[in-house]
């Protein structure tokens, strides 16, 4: 836990926040809104507390307050006046933050209690599509920027992996309601980022269909033994950073040649689905470009 992050950099509250830091070099000059840590060099260093405090600020600013009414508040007011305000209309940018927060301090009792929030008036597919799904998102960027470190990546997904498998529990124990196909889900070898394709499995579960979680790095070779058990599948994977770029349609080739019959489909969606040349392959081979699309066709 020495590797913690407690002190960032201006671009670093302009990852999290949104705020460029232009605006936040201007807000501190003319409104003292956050007063910085120097360096011998004299560059500005911010902790935990003013990242917060800038989190609140930005809420309110996009709700409609001016950066000086804001400046005028005691510093003590402005988390009490963000509570008072939050609603269903605006809770999705407060629980973004709330969660930005919980995974910067690896704060496990944030992130529960602002799920909780949300649960209490949103389903959990809402929660994911409306939250989650941006969040993640921005912690790809925020990652790529430095502005987090892989810990503070794992401990977020982690805690965002124990929701799905809970809510897909919930569903795996019901009988399915649609039985004129079977979905079974993998991930190509060496691609382990499956919090897509496990809230597909929930999404497919909750459409009433069955649906057989396979998970990471699976051989190509074994997703045939599934056909001796089922009629008719849909193999469904996601692409985020394998196969490689340069071999994704060889692959793609192989899934065709080893699993397409007159029952059988396959279904690809992520990040580098975008290289498939779809028009290479039969129709029986679909590239969906986000999750969103794919769940149309459920």
């Amino acid at each position: 836990m020495n590797n913690i992050k407690t002190v960032f950099s201006i671009k670093d509250l302009e990852n999290l926040s949104g705020i460029k830091a232009h605006t936040i070099r201007i807000w501190e000059k003319r409104y003292q809104i956050l007063e910085p840590m120097r360096t011998d060099t004299n560059i500005r260093l911010y902790d935990l507390s003013s990242l917060q405090k800038l989190l609140n600020i930005s809420f309110l600013h996009e709700y409609g307050y001016k950066i000086s009414k804001i400046a005028s508040y005691p510093e003590t007011e402005i988390p009490e006046l963000v509570r008072q305000i939050v609603s269903a209309k605006n809770a999705k940018n407060h629980a973004l933050n709330a969660f930005k927060m919980a995974m910067i301090n690896f704060d496990q009792q944030l992130f529960f209690n602002t799920y909780d929030w949300l649960a209490s008036e949103k389903t959990f597919q809402e929660i994911f599509q409306q939250v989650f799904l941006l969040l993640l998102d921005e912690i790809g960027l925020l990652w790529q920027t430095d502005t987090i470190s892989p810990a503070h990546e794992h401990f977020i997904s982690c805690l965002i992996r124990q929701k799905i498998i809970l809510n897909s529990e919930k569903l795996q124990v019901l009988n399915p309601t649609k039985t004129d196909k079977v979905f079974v889900l993998s991930l190509p070898l060496n691609e382990i980022h499956e919090l897509g394709l496990m809230y597909l499995h929930y999404e497919i579960l909750l459409a009433g269909y069955q649906s057989i979680y396979l998970g990471e790095s699976m051989p190509v070779c074994y997703l045939k033994d599934l056909k001796k058990h089922f009629d008719t599948i849909v193999y469904v994977s996601c692409f985020t950073v394998k196969p490689d770029r340069d071999e994704i349609n060889s692959y793609i080739q192989v899934m065709a040649d080893e699993l397409l019959d007159d029952s059988t489909e396959l279904w690809f969606t992520g990040r580098l689905a975008a290289l498939i040349r779809q028009e290479s392959f039969s129709e029986k081979v679909n590239v969906f470009s986000a999750i969103e699309e794919l769940l149309v066709r459920l």
